[in-house]
């Protein structure tokens, strides 16, 4: 065995003993180490031969370890506070922490402060994290009132245990993480892989208790329900208040909160779960969004079609969703079944099912006659209605439905072809998206798990394919971020991930390399030689989903749209009712030039008015008066309040319209 340990890309002596806190000893913003590849506590005794390298809050898993140990305080505070309490299990995820527990009664917004107060005692206490390796007899003798850590510890190194408790046990040693004061005294433990920090006091001030809910034992309803006690951790406290700042203006943003108050849109329970209704003034903004990329789309070379909503159970095998896509496609539909009067089948029915894609149908498009070399590229393109069968917990608004319209295109090519296409399709896209008002992006590439059996097609087709998208899209100089196992079962894909105003990320559009349909339908054109080849197809969704991107733009705008999508573009406010008439003349004008436009005439106070228009957050108010008809004038409101007075109306329809034809982002 070596005499060394491998540290930061050298080769350092081993001594006996030699633990992480004594290799970084001068560096304090350490917090643990990446021991052969794999988190571990500063404090982690090394061996001989071992490979280093330092964690510190800058790193994403030094705030999981942040976080994770957050959690232990929080549980501690809990079993302090609530004597009796049973411990659940507490992982870190995204952006913070949970803990669950077995109490009494559900905890009240009262009972959440004296947590957080208590936690934040324990924070300034400096108790530190000590990991004790047990035999699972020694666990169950110290975790004999916990009954939940004790299944556990049955269940240590089940294949089928859930992820989350796995930050509990895995297949080899368990562990014990005590918590002891400055004394050496134990004051709690907790069944626990870690890592975690070497002191309370490093959490330090940047976190806080959120909120608390329901949940159930091991995610499964027919289990104990328990109280869920939720928090957030994070470097420093000024990290944590740009946190909650986000998080705030997300509520602020929310788009089920704002389709309501903007009365766009609705979720009826009567029509069913994931299914959105659009109101008049949802239905311009969807209307505009599809006018506008039907346009696109038309200039861009692609031909419009149109497909059925259902389809033969034969086609989706064909494509080869059928199995592999299964588990998200609506239950089959039993059609043409012939039942005699005795209720004997005489002719059984074939199975429909409700389309959740639209490739395979384009691809009977292209089939349904001879092609040639020259029509390459063919690309085609409808607003497809598809329907996929979402979970009901995972449905949320716009952004995760059931029912939705695709602005889908396939574009079929030669081998040869397929570079300069996936060039095109991303131009266009990142063109559509700045429009749009989105102008932050990566890309994300997503590859084959070799180790999966639900890709189809060979080792060189899937090589070739990503080495295409890779290739053109280090081309456009963003970030390229990889998603192993991530593509599609026919091929690998690229999305296009924009971060809105608020800097979360969402994927919007995706350009997919398909290699398998053309095979699996037999799609061919004749080549310039006169022999029969086979195509490339490219899958391509510029919005993906109107539904999810309306939701999308609704909070990235916090629902002040762009004057050319917001429903109504000016409102015409007059002082007083005699002047009615005169706006009125002004709205036709407006109208004449294709502005959405409205008066006022109701009988509130002309702020009331203003109000009213402001809070619907119409981009434009005009305002006239005596002075203002006299001299064939207005006053001009922006959004933000400000206003230029006597503007000419001239030159206020002039503003009006610009604005408009040039997608101004105000």
């Amino acid at each position: 065995m070596s005499d060394t340990i491998h540290l930061d890309g050298s080769d350092i002596p081993f001594e006996e003993g030699m633990t992480g806190a004594a290799v970084y000893a001068d560096r304090p913003e350490v917090i643990a180490i990446r021991l052969n590849g794999a988190p571990a506590d500063l404090h982690r005794e090394l061996t001989a031969g071992d490979s280093i390298a330092p964690i510190t809050l800058a790193d994403q898993d030094g705030l999981d370890i942040l976080r994770h140990s957050a959690a232990h305080v929080i549980a501690q505070s809990v079993q302090e506070l609530f004597p009796g309490t049973r411990l659940g299990i507490g992982p870190y995820i995204t952006d913070g922490f949970y803990y669950d527990f077995q109490v009494g009664e559900p905890f009240t917004p009262e009972d959440l402060k004296a947590i957080e107060k208590r936690a934040q005692r324990i924070v300034k206490e400096g108790q530190t994290f000590h990991r004790v390796a047990v035999s699972d007899e020694e666990a169950r003798t110290r975790l004999a009132d916990e009954p939940f850590k004790l299944e556990l510890v049955a269940d240590k190194g089940n294949a089928g245990q859930d992820a989350e408790a796995s930050v509990e046990v895995g297949a080899g040693e368990l562990t014990i993480y005590e918590n002891r004061n400055r004394k050496g005294e134990v004051v709690w433990e907790d069944l626990c892989r870690g890592p975690h920090l070497p002191s309370t006091k490093l959490i330090g001030n940047g976190f806080a208790v959120t909120k608390s809910s329901a949940a159930y034992w091991r995610g499964d309803q027919a289990n104990d329900t328990l109280q869920r006690v939720y928090g957030t951790a994070w470097a420093s406290k000024d990290d944590l208040k740009a946190y909650q700042h986000r998080i705030a203006e997300a509520e602020k943003r929310d788009h089920r909160k704002l389709g309501t108050e903007l009365d766009l849109y609705s979720f009826p329970d009567e029509i069913g779960s994931g299914l959105p209704v659009f109101h008049p003034k949802g239905g311009i903004v969807k209307r505009e969004m599809e006018d506008y990329v039907r346009r696109r789309h038309v200039e861009a070379s692609f031909e419009y079609v149109g497909t059925p909503h259902i389809s033969k159970e034969e086609l989706f095998h064909t494509s080869g969703h059928l199995p592999y896509y299964a588990d998200t496609m609506f239950p089959p539909m039993t059609v043409d079944e012939v039942v005699d009067a005795d209720g004997t089948v005489v002719k059984p029915g074939m199975e429909y099912y409700l389309k959740a894609m639209n490739c395979p149908m384009h691809n009977l498009i292209f089939r349904s006659r001879g092609r040639s070399y020259r029509e390459l590229p063919m690309r085609l393109f409808e607003f497809g209605h598809v329907y996929r069968y979402e979970k009901s917990g995972v449905i949320h608004g716009l952004t995760r439905v059931r029912g939705f319209a695709q602005d889908d295109s396939h574009s079929y090519v030669t081998e040869e072809q397929a570079p300069d296409e996936i060039r095109h399709l991303l131009d266009f896209i990142l063109d559509l998206l700045r429009d749009f008002g989105l102008d932050d992006f990566f890309l994300e590439l997503s590859t084959r798990d070799p180790e999966s059996d639900k890709f189809i097609g060979s080792d060189e087709q899937w090589a070739k394919a990503t080495a295409v998208l890779e290739e053109v899209c280090s081309e456009t100089g963003l970030e390229l971020v990889p998603d192993p196992g991530g593509a599609a079962y026919y091929g690998p894909k690229v999305s296009v991930q924009a971060r809105d105003a608020i800097g979360r990320t969402w994927q919007m559009s995706t350009i997919q390399y398909d290699f398998n349909q053309p095979e699996r339908f037999g799609l061919e054109y004749q080549a310039s030689d006169g022999t029969r080849k086979q195509p490339v197809m490219i899958h391509s969704a510029k919005f993906g989903s109107i539904e999810r991107f309306m939701g999308v733009l609704v909070e990235h705008y916090a629902g002040a749209f762009p004057v050319w999508l917001a429903p109504v573009q000016v409102v015409c406010v007059p002082v007083a009712e005699p002047f009615v008439p005169y706006l009125e003349d002004i709205a036709a004008r407006l109208r004449a030039a294709g502005v959405r436009v409205e008066v006022d005439d109701s009988d509130d106070r002309m702020p009331k008015k203003i109000r009213t228009a402001t809070k619907e957050k119409v981009p434009y108010i005009l305002i006239a008066g005596g002075e203002d008809q006299e001299a064939g004038a207005v006053s001009f409101r922006y959004r933000d309040g400000s206003q230029e007075n006597g503007v000419p109306v001239d030159r206020a329809v002039e503003m009006i319209t610009e604005a408009i034809a040039t997608k101004a982002q105000v």
